[in-house]
């Protein structure tokens, strides 16, 4: 109840009074409402009791503003009815589709259980074996949904529901998609970046093996405690799906076996003809997998009896952790025994001139979790310990100070130099309010212009429009006038005239950034922003965008480049 009153707390008061409105009403004098569960950009989900069959259910149904419009109600229902024919004990069963009145609504299984999200959130990296487990119970559930031609299109944590027996079950197929849509229409974030295949990011359509990208970046955080991609907007992770290579898993976490790294990167591979072509080929290296591992160690199945209690699993993995240390420091000190039996003032030697260095915490330190903390507070108590390297970053969730990241990443050990233990911060620096300018009927490219002067970003949405010119704004979500904070995101909507155009995407590689951005808006479409990355190629060079050369691709989609800095000295 408490989650749910946070939730209610982020809306309107009449959306809060929309919701609870069908508190304790019938549908379709079968499913009595009982209470909310939570809510999204496309829908309200509510427990219910199926009357007819005596069983809880829950109820997921269209919000206003989504059902509002036709064709994404008609494209609900259809998806809705498609993903009612999957039956998998490892997809949440849809049992009815129907409607009341003009709203569109599904019946679903009611899941006692939490997501992978909030699993994680505690647990931090899952022990391989367990992650394994659900990795493999998630590539069963889209072999079964692929194989009836049905693409989920967003997994990650948050569609992913684990049972207390172990069973994990993916939720949402072929509706979360469209949940997505709404979301970016109604300029709300999309929390899916972090999980998109790249030729999702391009804006390409997405089939089978996007979503075997999407499950290897889930396994990836599942077998390390972080996601592969991180980055101070949405672009630049977007990206870094597209050209970056993720870090090192076994560099992130030493127990995990190589092999299931492999597994993992090629599952995640940008390079879509070498990525896993089915989820059937996933499965079947997992396989091959745990039967090299089984011959070895029976207890490293990957099928854990039960998701175990998060802090009992952790404070075992703390105290099996100790039990290893001082079992192969004991191990270590024995063999040094038996081959320097030399006698105890040669003990005393080793131990007075290497041993104590050896384990001298003054040596190697453990690097704290400063993420979350005020910078003022942890400067003023680690100053003498630390060197602190701080970058400055707008952030519109955190108050001013508040450290967002830290390198190295906390937990790992670091040698200590004579010249300290230098770590990298990037702090908040709070809420700075600016205010939307007036850019309706402007043409769109002076637009932005303005609009990056206040500090804002922009994404540009193509809207027919019968009254505004080709070309030009016809408005901007947040509307024009109202208080926002800097860096936020303006949907900027221009007039495509009463129909959408296509155009060729222009090849910007070679060119240098000047000539590239004139291109870019010479050939109707619009510049986004650029990275730099180290290249042999001269500094200022473009070696890479965001739309692929000689696609067609709608006019004014935004196109982001990555320019060359030089080669790293």
């Amino acid at each position: 109840m408490e989650k749910i009153n946070e939730l209610q707390d982020e809306v309107s008061v009449g959306e809060r009074r929309r919701m609870n409105s069908w508190l304790g009403q019938m549908l379709d004098d079968r499913y009595e409402i009982i209470s909310l569960v939570g809510y999204g950009g496309m829908a309200y989900v509510y427990r219910a009791i199926d009357h007819r069959l005596n069983r809880s259910v829950a109820v997921k149904m269209m919000r206003e503003n989504a059902s509002a419009d036709e064709s994404v109600r008609s494209r609900f229902a259809a998806e809705s009815h498609a993903v009612a024919m999957l039956s998998h004990p490892n997809i949440v069963a849809v049992y009815d589709v129907s409607h009341h009145e003009d709203l569109e609504y599904i019946v679903m299984e009611l899941i006692d259980g939490v997501t992978l999200l909030q699993y994680m959130e505690k647990k931090g990296a899952l022990p391989w074996n367990e992650a394994l487990h659900f990795a493999r119970q998630i590539a069963k559930a889209l072999s079964h949904a692929h194989s009836r031609g049905i693409i989920h299109r967003d997994i990650k944590p948050h569609n992913i529901m684990l049972l207390r027996d172990g069973t994990a079950k993916v939720a949402d197929f072929g509706i979360a998609a469209l949940e997505s849509e709404v979301q970016e229409t109604n300029g709300e974030a999309v929390g899916s970046i972090h999980y998109i295949a790249p030729e999702q990011a391009r804006g390409e359509l997405p089939d089978p093996r996007s979503d075997i990208y999407s499950l290897g970046v889930v396994m990836f955080e599942m077998f390390t405690g972080r996601k592969p991609y991180l980055g101070d907007s949405i672009r630049e992770i977007a990206i870094k799906h597209m050209n970056a290579e993720p870090p090192s898993m076994i560099g992130l976490n030493p127990e995990l076996p190589p092999e299931l790294e492999r597994i993992t990167r090629k599952a995640m591979c940008a390079d879509i003809s070498q990525r896993y072509q089915s989820a059937e080929e996933l499965i079947r290296d997992i396989d091959a997998f745990l039967e090299d591992r089984e011959s070895v160690s029976p207890s490293n199945t990957g099928q854990p009896a039960e998701v175990p209690d998060p802090e009992e699993e952790q404070e075992y993995r703390r105290i099996r952790h100790l039990r290893n240390r001082v079992s192969s420091r004991v191990s270590w000190l024995g063999g040094c025994a038996v081959l320097l039996i030399c006698g105890i003032s040669l003990g005393v030697f080793l131990y007075n001139f290497w041993l104590r260095d050896l384990f001298s915490p003054a040596v190697r330190v453990t690097l704290p979790d400063f993420v979350g903390q005020n910078y003022d507070s942890v400067y003023a108590e680690y100053r003498g310990s630390y060197q602190f390297n701080v970058v400055y970053l707008v952030d519109i969730s955190s108050a001013p100070g508040t450290i967002l990241s830290q390198s190295p990443h906390p937990g790992r050990s670091i040698m200590v130099t004579p010249e300290g233990v230098e770590v990298k911060l990037s702090v908040a620096t709070g809420d700075t309010v600016t205010v939307v300018p007036d850019v309706s009927n402007m043409d769109y490219r002076s637009a932005t212009a303005v609009l990056r002067q206040y500090g804002l970003y922009i994404e540009v949405v193509n809207t027919a429009s019968e009254s505004v010119e080709r070309d030009r704004v016809v408005r901007t979500e947040p509307a024009a006038g109202l208080e926002v904070t800097t860096a936020s995101l303006v949907y900027v909507y221009v007039s495509c005239g009463t129909q959408l155009n296509y155009r060729t995407v222009p090849n910007l590689i070679g060119l240098s950034e000047e000539a590239a951005i004139s291109q870019i808006e010479n050939n109707g479409f619009s510049y986004g922003w650029s990275q730099r990355e180290h290249s042999d190629l001269a500094a200022g060079t473009v070696i890479g965008q965001s739309l692929a050369a000689f696609n067609t691709a709608e006019e004014h989609s935004m196109i982001y480049l990555t320019v060359s800095s030089g080669p790293e000295l």
